[in-house]
């Protein structure tokens, strides 16, 4: 038993060690190292650093172009949340319960912009909305009407780049949420049909309580969305701006990092989102994964 233990635990670290030194290599020290720089003055060139403390944590929430792209990173979120959440919830409730048929068609409609990848929609979507040469330049044209120029305003930049961002998750959340709804027990749905409970108490009073904890996954994933999947078209289309006008955290760390060489600034916007996830994954963990644990 000794030498069956002893070879068991042996090619348990056997099996297990690739992992570990994947995830050491790749993640813990890169996450540790970042740490580390978040607190000196350094632009990856020069052979010396200079410490500063917590001078660039402090500049995040001083500096005006760090609160600017803080508070576009906040418009990102709310915008997101209601065009990839609300939406998508309204319209699974009616497809669930108001019209019932061809629900798989309405799944494959809507999921098939998730198949393709974000740099296509963002290239197509700056090509069809060019205030220009673009076929809905051209249409409102006709109608007496010119489109503005939406990549000289920070405000219509970033609800363009949300639209471009919904446009390729919509169908993942919306399948997600009619998922979800489908899951509520149909003896639960035929009691409140035999009771003449009208369609709309008996989605508010029982259908909703019993989706929470898909709909908070999905409500994570969109915040999570509002930070992550803006990166793709705003480097694509906007680079940022104008004057940061468009830019979220995670595209100005990578400028700070790798075209302005501000690594210390940089890292220390990379370790607050590393929080921010960090916040979100334990949000994920306590509501959503205990929540199923209990219901186990």
């Amino acid at each position: 038993m000794s030498s069956n233990s002893k070879k068991n635990r042996f090619l348990t670290i056997a099996y297990l060690s690739p992992t570990a030194i994947i995830l050491l290599v790749f993640m813990i020290i890169p996450i540790i190292y970042t740490l580390y720089l978040s607190f000196f003055d350094w632009n990856l060139i020069a052979p010396t650093k200079d410490f500063v403390g917590l001078k660039n944590y402090t500049s995040i929430f001083t500096d005006p172009v760090n609160r600017k792209v803080l508070l576009n990173t906040v418009f990102y979120i709310l915008l997101l949340l209601v065009l990839n959440f609300l939406i998508p919830y309204f319209i699974s409730i009616i497809v669930k319960f108001f019209i019932s048929k061809m629900q798989t068609s309405y799944k494959i409609i809507f999921f098939i912009p998730s198949l393709f990848s974000l740099v296509v929609g963002a290239m197509l979507f700056s090509w069809i909305m060019n205030p220009v040469s673009g076929p809905v330049a051209f249409f409102v044209r006709y109608l007496g009407v010119a489109l503005p120029n939406w990549t000289n305003s920070g405000a219509m930049a970033i609800v363009m780049l949300c639209l471009i961002t919904n446009w390729k998750v919509f169908g993942y959340n919306f399948v997600l949420l009619l998922t979800g709804l489908g899951s509520v027990p149909q003896n639960i749905i035929d009691a409140t049909k035999m009771d003449n409970i009208p369609k709309w108490r008996m989605v508010w009073d029982i259908v909703l309580p019993l989706n929470k904890s898909i709909a908070f996954y999905v409500l994570i994933l969109t915040i999570v969305q509002g930070l992550q999947y803006v990166f793709t078209p705003i480097s694509v289309i906007t680079q940022g701006g104008p004057y940061y006008g468009s830019s979220n955290i995670l595209y100005h760390t990578y400028l700070n990092a790798f075209v302005l060489y501000k690594t210390g600034n940089a890292s220390a916007l990379a370790v607050i989102t590393f929080l921010i996830f960090l916040v979100l994954l334990y949000l994920e963990i306590r509501f959503v994964e205990g929540r199923t644990d209990r219901y186990e």
